[in-house]
């Protein structure tokens, strides 16, 4: 585990917080309900400063927080105690959501921006099917018409309007309820698959394979931010450098994956 997640893990488990649980489920007490907000608060910081990797100068992190705290309250009020349930993985979840809504209505992404996001993901896809391998940023600049300080730049403006990056929500299929995030589809592979349709499968495979098809500097970006937990600062840290190119092999990363599934994506919506 790394050490940045050993530690909040520590911080949780100073307090034991059942009474806590119990007081305010059970005997409403509110007072007891202040203090689980209080002591859960620092997943609000956790959250806010992992979606904060790439987004551009104008965006505050005060701002973050602040969504942050809605879905941290809205989650201790709607927690079950009773469940079993870890609270943190349910908190995250709400919090992660409270923010990424507060976002959505900023709508800071310009319609240019996002369509050319589109473009270069089609790039990526057809050179890559083409080549048989990753596409490096010679080739993809070729492609697209432009020099390579340009390509960088663009890189920049994508990865600051890739806000959702695997956390983004798709349906499950064309007609059906329910939806799941990029993430899930590459999870614990000891654990039960919740997914049993046909086109979760393949799509699963699909974005499994597209993983490992990754650069592999990308693919460490992407195991190291999605399944081991680590903060950008702790990433470049890990890897030895500048938060700034961790910002750029992860914008990379994510829009070689979903040039590699938007087929999948349309064909579901």
């Amino acid at each position: 585990m790394a050490e940045g997640q050993r530690a909040r893990k520590a911080q949780v488990e100073r307090v034991d917080t059942g009474p806590l649980w119990i007081a305010y489920k059970e005997q409403g007490d509110r007072a007891a309900r202040e203090k689980l907000i209080v002591h859960y608060v620092h997943l609000v910081k956790y959250v806010a400063g992992r979606l904060a990797l790439g987004l551009p100068p104008h965006v505050d992190p005060d701002d973050l927080y602040s969504y942050g705290i809605f879905g941290l309250i809205n989650a201790v009020e709607r927690f079950d105690h009773n469940r079993g349930i870890k609270f943190e993985t349910y908190a995250i979840t709400r919090i992660r959501g409270s923010i990424l809504d507060g976002l959505r209505a900023m709508d800071w992404v310009p319609a240019s921006l996002r369509q050319r996001a589109k473009e270069v993901e089609e790039v990526y896809w057809r050179l890559e099917n083409q080549l048989g391998r990753a596409a490096t940023d010679e080739e993809v600049a070729a492609d697209l018409g432009i020099g390579m300080e340009e390509f960088h730049r663009l890189v920049g403006d994508l990865g600051r309007s890739q806000i959702l990056s695997l956390d983004e929500l798709w349906p499950v299929s064309d007609g059906d309820e329910g939806e799941f995030t990029l993430k899930d589809l590459v999870g614990d592979e000891k654990a039960e698959d919740p997914f049993d349709s046909a086109a979760m499968s393949e799509m699963k495979q699909v974005l499994a394979d597209a993983i490992n098809r990754l650069p592999e500097k990308e693919k460490l970006v992407v195991t190291l931010y999605y399944y081991e937990g680590l903060t950008a600062k702790e990433i470049s840290q890990v890897m030895e450098l500048s938060v700034s190119r961790i910002s750029q092999l992860h914008s990379k990363a994510l829009l070689r994956l979903r040039g590699r599934l938007s087929r999948f994506r349309r064909a579901l919506t």
